[in-house]
């Protein structure tokens, strides 16, 4: 029982805090910017990674294996892992707002698991035998790291895409404005004032869209450089989890590779960010962050399929991972 109480604490002050330093990033970012309250946004996170790991180990130590049986415990899982990479990127850039991504992602995640998801499934799951691994940690939680770092990556490039759109908008734009005005110009003394007037104006505008411009240049370049290190780290998570779930099918089910909707699914997933870092690796191809960008978009889909869609239908050897036990 003091186990139980001590889950819905914990998960109770993770899922509060996280609302909190979304509502500072919100101010910070649409108000105006204060240092304390951005420094008090990261403890905050820092606060929150603590308070699911708290969970996980109680959760651990309550059921006798570790936390993975179900939908449940693997969403609250895909929270910590979100939070780890929010880390990371602070870690890495302590003053972008690439982590307005990361905080949402890990408050949808925990909020859908303790609110979306019926009682019954919050309860530990006893492990069906082809679980009974040691390979169970290693498999699942790779897998879910490399779900956390693919979807956060993959949010990044699609901020991409919509900054690089709107900034190549803005310039068609301003060039367009800059030519009907040179059609306006008159011959007579007047019209010549008047034109210089107005060009005036308009030289004002365009330094004001240099300085937004700029800024916006920054601002993709960070994305961009982002978006490809996390991708690249979820990447490298995800051969792991295949590589080691191919272990475990072999000693489950007699099998390296079954052709499962589960184990296709994850193949898919892995070709297209493999395309994705080809595509960025490779020297000969032009335009290579917006079209690896677009990959990435695709890849956010096929995630949230293989995580999440397979479960739905409950078919193939994951069976057993549809809303009842392990999501993987």
């Amino acid at each position: 029982m003091i186990f139980v109480t001590l889950e819905h604490i914990l998960t109770h002050i993770s899922f509060s805090i996280i609302l909190i330093v979304i509502m500072i990033y919100l101010m910070n970012f649409l108000v105006y910017e204060i240092e304390g309250l951005r420094n008090s946004s990261e403890k905050g996170m820092i606060a929150t990674f603590l308070s699911i790991t708290g969970f996980l180990v109680i959760r651990w130590i309550s059921s006798g294996h570790f936390p993975l049986s179900n939908l449940y415990e693997s969403l609250i899982f895909l929270s910590w892992s979100f939070s780890i990479i929010h880390m990371i990127l602070y870690l890495g850039n302590p003053k972008n707002y690439l982590s307005a991504i990361t905080a949402p992602s890990a408050i949808f995640t925990q909020g859908f698991a303790t609110s979306g998801l019926s009682t019954e499934m919050h309860q530990p799951a006893i492990l069906v035998p082809a679980l009974q691994s040691q390979w169970l940690m290693m498999h699942v939680s790779m897998m879910l790291l490399s779900y956390a770092a693919l979807l956060c990556g993959s949010l990044l490039s699609v901020a991409f895409i919509v900054i690089t759109f709107q900034k190549k908008i803005d310039l068609v734009l301003k060039n367009k404005k800059i030519l009907s005005l040179k059609k306006k110009k008159k011959l007579f003394f007047f019209g010549e004032m008047e034109y210089l007037s107005e060009k005036g104006s308009v030289f004002k505008n365009t330094y004001s869209l240099s300085f937004q411009n700029f800024y916006k240049y920054q601002l993709i370049q960070h994305l961009d450089y982002w978006s490809y290190r996390v991708i690249n780290l979820g990447f490298t998570f995800l051969t792991i989890g295949i590589l080691s779930g191919a272990v475990w099918a072999n000693e489950a089910w007699g099998s390296y590779w079954n052709w499962d909707p589960k184990e296709t699914w994850a193949f898919i997933t892995w070709t297209i960010f493999a395309i994705y870092l080809h595509i960025r690796t490779n020297p000969k191809l032009k335009d290579k962050g917006t079209n690896s960008a677009f990959v990435a978009s695709i890849g956010f889909l096929l995630i949230w399929i293989c995580y999440f869609g397979i479960n739905l239908l409950g078919i193939g050897f994951h069976s057993y991972g549809s809303f009842q036990l392990i999501s993987n």
